[in-house]
């Protein structure tokens, strides 16, 4: 990315691994999107199955445009299923669902790593959309005060990323949960259940790695202008 960078070859194996990922979430959804669960239930009503037996009847499920577009919202109180996952009775739509579940139980429940993630929101946006602009500026003009800037921003941006992965393992695990108790009732369907929501994970894994690989790089080429 930037001209004469001798550590650029440090973001190979996690772009490797990038790669990687986003080809296993996408291949293990579409497979598991053919495979039917027994009870025939859609993604939207394990998501309300899920919610009413925990006591959450206040939060909205609503359906999305767009592919694995699925997320809850905190702020407003309400789960988006992509329509494939909210109208679809397969495997695949009832992880994603329950997936989506789990993160609504955590905000129920004060779980503190999504309200630390939460909370750093604003900082992280500004450290994704301003430290590399700020870093190559300082760059340019040989102003290390703003390639410091850039570094600090990012930085902020790389707890976003650590942050995430405890909420995203631990709203799998409460998905699992909520699977085993009548939802998915045979072994075999939980197996391919894990297969979705596993990929998924691997995912942010290879963001924050990511991102923990280019800091290291900023630290490194800020270094040499030392």
């Amino acid at each position: 990315m930037f001209l004469g960078d001798p550590y650029f070859i440090l973001l190979i194996p996690v772009m490797i691994l990038a790669f990687y990922a986003q080809a296993k979430v996408k291949g293990n959804y579409t497979k598991y999107a053919k495979v039917a669960n027994s009870t025939g239930t859609t993604g939207e009503e394990v998501a309300r199955t899920i919610l009413q037996r925990n006591g959450l009847q206040d939060v909205k499920v609503l359906p999305v445009k767009g592919f694995l577009t699925d997320h809850y919202d905190p702020r407003i109180h309400e789960v988006h299923l992509s329509e494939d996952v909210f109208y679809g009775k397969s495997i695949a739509s009832v992880a994603v669902a329950a997936h989506e579940c789990g993160h609504a139980l955590q905000h129920a429940t004060g779980y503190k790593p999504m309200l630390v993630r939460a909370s750093i929101v604003p900082v992280a946006n500004l450290g994704s959309w301003l430290a590399f602009p700020l870093f190559l500026a300082g760059l340019f003009f040989q102003m290390t005060g703003l390639m410091d800037l850039g570094i600090i921003l990012f930085a902020a941006a790389l707890v976003f990323h650590l942050v995430t992965l405890p909420v995203e393992y631990n709203a799998s695990s409460r998905a699992f949960a909520q699977l085993q108790d009548g939802i998915l009732p045979y072994d075999e369907e939980m197996k391919y259940a894990h297969k979705v929501l596993n990929a998924a994970a691997l995912t942010y894994v290879a963001s924050t790695l990511m991102a923990l690989v280019q800091l290291v790089r900023l630290i490194l080429i800020r270094g040499s202008r030392d």
